[in-house]
């Protein structure tokens, strides 16, 4: 059972947003760097880190443009949303080995096939599950969670996808379950526009998880 679960504020596009978002604690903020999301990060300032750490998320890029970005936004984590291969993520973690990188897979339907998810073992500190679309996220729907029964890998998993305050009773059913699920993902459904959250409701989520 997790006595306490991370939470991830993913899609963060503005400064003053931002800093209200952090009073928060939220153990992640993500930054979007996909020119094809609204949520797409392009902000050249950033707030203090403190003790919140920051993800980016990266859509099939390459890894000099993952590491500028790097740089730039003084990242923790990178997060793979596309359909980066094995190899690519070997070699990611070889090059960038005080980073954590979480891999992500979208799942669809009522089944998926963790199987071919063990290459990706060695190389990953953490698998995202998202609700699968083309955009590649931010659908605001939720995927069925029971097909995570079936997950066996010991290494941690991140929920994601269409999570609101409408979840709560699930999520707390879901935690005190034996996954190992060492944070829960939300954007667009705690949002006033895209990439802008909401304080209050954020903050209902968080009392509540």
């Amino acid at each position: 059972m997790n006595s306490k679960v991370n939470i991830k504020v993913c899609g963060m596009t503005q400064l003053n947003n931002i800093e209200q978002i952090k009073e928060l604690q939220p153990a992640y903020l993500g930054f979007i760097f996909y020119d094809k999301s609204p949520r797409n990060a392009t902000l050249n300032i950033l707030p203090g880190k403190g003790s919140v750490k920051r993800v980016g998320v990266f859509v099939n890029a390459s890894l000099g443009f993952i590491k500028e970005k790097i740089t730039t936004y003084k990242l923790d984590v990178i997060q793979l949303h596309g359909d980066e291969t094995i190899a690519f993520c070997k070699s990611s973690k070889e090059q960038l080995p005080e980073l954590e990188l979480w891999k992500v897979f979208g799942i669809g339907d009522d089944s998926f096939d963790f199987n071919p998810l063990q290459g990706y073992v060695p190389f990953v500190d953490a698998f995202l599950f998202d609700t699968k679309t083309q955009a590649r996220g931010g659908s605001g729907k939720v995927f069925n969670w029971t097909v995570l029964k079936n997950y066996s890998f010991d290494t941690p998993i991140i929920i994601s996808g269409g999570i609101g305050l409408e979840q709560i009773d699930a999520l707390q059913t879901l935690l005190k379950s034996d996954l190992p699920i060492k944070a829960i993902d939300v954007n667009s459904r705690f949002e006033t526009a895209p990439g802008v959250k909401d304080f209050k409701t954020l903050k209902t989520f968080f009392d509540a998880i």
